[in-house]
């Protein structure tokens, strides 16, 4: 179960970054609606991508998997934090990576 969860948490994150990273109008968007520079898209987006390859190189090096996971877990809180600035209370789409993230955490945190 806990690769499932690890690979699906990789794919999600992995389709975010790239819609990031290739210039897809809506993180352009979101980033305009949150009040962000879109000089940050493709910043966030190499995060994004840094997570999706850690997250299955943890299955690895544990240690890696948790690193990436704790990392994506930071970055969808502060996207929270983004949404929540500008009153933004559209959550459906971050709480499912959020809640995917989390999963992938305690997972990789229980193959230390």
């Amino acid at each position: 179960m806990d690769i499932i969860v690890t690979i699906v948490a990789a794919v999600f994150t992995g389709a975010a970054a790239v819609t990031y990273l290739v210039g897809h109008e809506y993180p352009r968007a979101q980033a305009d609606m949150k009040r962000i520079p879109r000089s940050w898209v493709p910043v966030l987006g190499s995060l994004l991508a840094s997570g999706a390859l850690g997250l299955p190189a943890g299955l690895v090096v544990p240690v890696v998997g948790v690193l990436a996971a704790g990392g994506l877990v930071l970055y969808f809180s502060g996207a929270l934090v983004a949404h929540l600035r500008v009153g933004s209370r559209n959550l459906a789409g971050w709480a499912v990576f959020f809640v995917t993230e989390v999963a992938a955490l305690v997972v990789s945190v229980m193959r230390l």
